[in-house]
């Protein structure tokens, strides 16, 4: 059971510990590119956006645990797609989704600060109980978005070992400790979630296509979201072998997987929910 003092906010590892064990680990990406607008008959335009995103909403934000918009695809159409952006966050937390930002963002001092506020803090256009953040300008520099986060009881997500190839030449980079960076954010990570229980509220990206994570300590007290699993060739099957005994804590992320079976609410209901149940079993079988 959850323990925090009376009065404060629910911590995200705690709502997110009872999320996905009433829902199931599954996160859904909501990721509105152009090739997939014009795969749902939809106009690459605002009118076509706000149907994809309420379309998703619709579908899967009360039966899955997350909800992962990428910031992105909303944000290239400017002010307006970013008032999308805002009704889709806030129909998905009514619908009892927790929503992920995927906003990836890094900064120092007063900047990092204003992201902060941006996604975390209640009352913000973009409130979101979580959010995606780079730790690429020295991990120090996300400490402002760890304080208003422990303040509000949102959640962090700090990219450590992601699926883009591109990754390795400063993840799997070595520190003057002879430390791997990407290590060491792990072990940073499971600091911050010391004693947390049931979960802590601060997890890391970990992709589920990034190979052979035996030498990584996984086990940080807090959730590890998985992007990869779907198109990206990952499969819930195969979850285990990559996580090990993390597993319990591991939040598969799939976003074409689903997106793909749109744009019928029943087809997109019955994709996600065929991961769920795959992802379900994968977890159940250790």
């Amino acid at each position: 059971m959850s323990t925090h003092a009376p009065g404060t906010p629910e911590p995200f590892g705690a709502r997110l510990r009872r999320a996905t064990d009433e829902r199931g680990p599954l996160c859904v990406g909501i990721d509105p590119h152009a090739a997939l607008l014009t795969a749902w008959g939809l106009g690459d335009d605002v009118a076509g956006l706000e149907r994809f995103g309420r379309t998703v909403v619709e579908a899967v934000a009360d039966r899955v645990a997350v909800l992962k918009p990428q910031i992105a695809f909303f944000e290239r159409f400017g002010s307006r797609g970013l008032a999308v952006l805002e009704d889709v966050v806030r129909e998905a937390r009514a619908a009892g989704a927790l929503v992920v930002m995927d906003a990836k963002r890094g900064d120092i001092g007063s900047t990092m600060t204003g992201y902060a506020e941006a996604f975390l803090r209640p009352g913000a256009p973009l409130f979101s109980d979580a959010l995606t953040v780079s730790p690429y300008l020295g991990y120090g520099s996300l400490a402002p978005a760890f304080a208003l986060a422990r303040e509000t009881g949102t959640g962090l997500f700090v990219l450590a070992l992601t699926s883009n190839p591109e990754g390795p030449e400063v993840q799997h980079a070595v520190g003057a400790d002879g430390r791997g960076v990407g290590a060491s954010v792990l072990a940073r990570l499971k600091a911050e979630n010391a004693g947390a229980v049931p979960l802590g509220s601060f997890g890391a990206v970990v992709g589920a296509t990034v190979g052979d994570l035996s030498s990584y300590d996984l086990l940080i007290n807090g959730p590890l979201l998985a992007p990869g699993v779907g198109a990206q060739g990952a499969t819930p099957a195969g979850l285990g072998r990559v996580f090990g005994a993390a597993l319990p804590a591991v939040v598969p992320n799939v976003s074409r997987g689903v997106l793909r079976a749109g744009p019928d609410v029943g087809a997109l209901r019955a994709a996600a929910g065929r991961f769920a149940e795959e992802i379900a079993a994968a977890v159940a079988g250790g």
